[in-house]
């Protein structure tokens, strides 16, 4: 007689064993119609599971986060039922969800094209209004392999081949299509519903092997509903017109090329709108307390092995060898043993600390080719990184301050708020478990005192210690991680980094990883995304341009870019011969913020026409009200701040 203990509490009590589907109809046809799926004891499985001993029990309905991956996972069946029904002689390999959406891999000699896309579709709705359950079945390993070699389906028969010995395998079918599936499922194929989309294709290697055949892959997104659906494909759209890759180059911003893959070729503007970001975040760590270094980029593997960064990330160094000498270098991924090598210099005192030690440390990481993106995911990058090394007991007053200085600047650029998520142990780790529970437990009570609450993101924490990751979320809904936050007894320990205490013997600093931005190149790619090019005034490359209506106010609009210049502003001055109208299109393609119109009339009056990116209207001041204005509001927020500060 199972005990079957709700959320709310209550308990069901059943004469023998009983399937979800049994409890949710005896608590109410309302639940019974719209439970997908149940957590039994923390575990999704299907509803028709049995239970058969005392279990805790969740149902699982399409409001829940936990629907959507079941919704996308039983859509690629769905897809590949379609698939095979509409093109005879195809074989299925794998399909799961993924962030999104889903996909399917096809072995098929002629691959798919977007023009397939319509009549797929089709048949998926077809398979869906028949909704046909989900049927789960286990089946013995030799005959499963016997079943899908029997169907020609020898990517299916090499897949049981090569599980474990001890796994189940497991069959599930819906109508008369089977295929091979650990599940869970939902009850059946009506409720993917409609809200799907098939999104492109592309080819993958059979296990991701380029010696295996290439496989054609269809990819779909899909939806609770169709208002979700709705939202996600206006979010692509925007996502396409924001592209930090078109906008870079429609500036004149930056380019890459193959000859340095992965690697950024910074034009002036750009380096203008990076050289901004990094004034100002050098600003605001002089104003923290911290103290800038500079390490260097080869360094011998010696130091990578001490601190176990070559066990845990060889494979993404780039490696240099010195003959004469028979060494091997590596150019830095990271930038937290150097610094530990210059605490180590001298005798440090308790006095010292917390030292924060920062530093626009340049590092250079292997990404293969295909997941290279943009300036967002490139092999050359500066990171904003800085260690404080300080004392358990500075532990929770650093991460204060460390939150709040983030908070700021995050806002400064744009992004008010931000989620933060806490990794702690990941399965393959430095240190001992006891010193785990203590660097965790340090930062889950900074957490409490810096008032931070977080989602917990298990086993993603560095090799090293837990830690905090900073997630912004964009201007159409995308989240970005960005900044971080780790705790770490283990470096120290292994690279023999002490300081004298009060006492006057020898201890261990705790070292406190932290980074705001994560990466210029990222953050800048994450910044033009977010604004669309249309940067505030203290970050535009091009801050205002004066153009001129007739030539006979060539020499005012001189004169009006140089006393612009004089008060601090980026200025394009245009004395072309093209309309104004041409002109104010051109600069707006720019992205200019500021257009200055000037003609006889400014020239006569002393005054300049605004025009603000995006609008129509202008406003007309005199010449110094104008630039009081502009230089005002070009003014980095930090050092507005200061002007008004008392």
């Amino acid at each position: 007689m199972p005990a079957i203990t709700l959320p709310d509490g209550s308990v069901r009590r059943f004469d023998g064993a009983v399937t979800g589907t049994t409890v949710a109809a005896a608590i109410g046809p309302g639940l019974a119609r719209a439970a997908l799926a149940m957590k039994l004891d923390g575990k999704l499985v299907d509803l028709s599971t049995p239970i058969e001993h005392d279990s805790s029990l969740v149902f699982v309905t399409r409001k829940d986060e936990a629907a959507l991956e079941m919704i996308r996972h039983d859509a690629a069946h769905v897809l590949a039922e379609a698939v095979q029904a509409l093109f005879p002689g195809t074989q299925v390999t794998i399909g799961p969800s993924i962030e999104n959406g889903f996909y399917y891999d096809f072995a098929r000699n002629e691959p798919f094209t977007p023009e397939d896309f319509p009549a797929i579709e089709a048949k998926m709705r077809e398979i869906i209004s028949r909704n046909a359950p989900f049927e789960r079945s286990v089946i013995d390993r030799e005959e499963g392999i016997a079943f899908f070699a029997a169907k020609g389906e020898k990517y299916k028969a090499e897949l049981i081949q090569d599980l474990p010995k001890s796994e189940t395998i497991t069959l599930y079918k819906q109508g008369e299509w089977i295929d091979l599936c650990r599940g869970p499922h939902m009850r059946g194929t009506g409720d993917v519903g409609n809200a799907f989309k098939l999104m492109k294709v592309a080819g993958a290697y059979w296990r991701g092997d380029h010696r295996n055949a290439m496989l054609s892959r269809i990819y779909g997104t899909a939806w609770r509903d169709q208002k979700e659906l709705d939202a996600y494909l206006h979010m692509l759209e925007e996502a396409e017109r924001r592209d930090h890759r078109r906008i870079g180059k429609d500036m004149g911003l930056f380019h890459m090329q193959e000859e340095a893959a992965g690697s950024i070729f910074w034009h002036p503007k750009g380096w203008k709108l990076y050289r901004a970001a990094e004034d100002y975040m050098r600003r605001r760590l002089d104003e923290g307390g911290y103290q800038e270094v500079k390490t260097p980029q080869l360094v011998d593997r010696a130091l990578w092995e001490a601190s176990g960064h070559w066990e845990k990330f060889r494979e993404h160094m780039f490696i240099a060898s010195v003959e004469d000498e028979d060494k091997l270098l590596a150019l830095k991924p990271m930038n937290c043993p150097c610094h530990v090598q210059i605490f180590r210099q001298g005798i440090r005192s308790y006095r010292e600390l917390p030292l924060r030690m920062a530093e626009f440390g340049a590092c250079h990481r292997y990404e293969p080719s295909g997941a290279l993106h943009g300036i967002m995911r490139v092999r050359a990058f500066t990171q904003d990184d800085a260690h404080i090394f300080c004392t358990e007991d500075q532990i929770a007053s650093e991460t204060v301050r460390f939150v709040a200085l983030l908070s700021s600047v995050y806002a400064d650029f744009g992004f008010p708020t931000f989620r933060v998520k806490f990794s702690d142990r990941p399965a393959t780790r430095a240190g001992s478990n006891e010193t785990w529970d203590k660097a965790e437990g340090a930062l889950r009570e900074a957490c409490a005192t810096a008032g931070v609450e977080y989602e917990l993101n298990p086993g993603e924490g560095a090799f090293y210690g837990p830690k905090l990751e900073f997630v912004l979320r964009d201007a159409i809904g995308r989240d970005w991680q960005c900044g971080t936050l780790q705790v770490d007894f283990v470096l120290p320990e292994r690279l023999d980094a002490e300081y004298v205490g009060e006492d006057g013997a020898r201890h261990r600093p705790v070292m406190l990883h932290r980074a705001i931005l994560g990466s210029f190149e990222r953050f800048l790619g994450i910044l033009i995304e977010q604004y669309a090019g249309r940067f505030p005034l203290w970050l535009a490359p091009v801050q205002a341009a004066v153009a001129t209506i007739v030539s006979d106010a060539d020499d005012y609009a001189r004169e009006v870019a140089r006393r612009m210049q004089a008060a601090g502003l980026s200025v394009k001055l245009d004395l072309s011969n093209q309309k104004i109208n041409a002109k104010v299109r051109e600069h707006s393609l720019q992205h200019v913020p500021v257009i200055a119109v000037v003609g006889r009339k400014e020239a006569e009056q002393g005054t300049v026409a605004l025009r603000r990116l995006g609008g129509e209207a202008q406003e007309l001041l005199p010449l110094d009200e104008a630039i009081r204005g502009l230089a005002e509001e070009a003014t980095p927020p930090d050092l507005r701040r200061a002007k008004t500060s008392p």
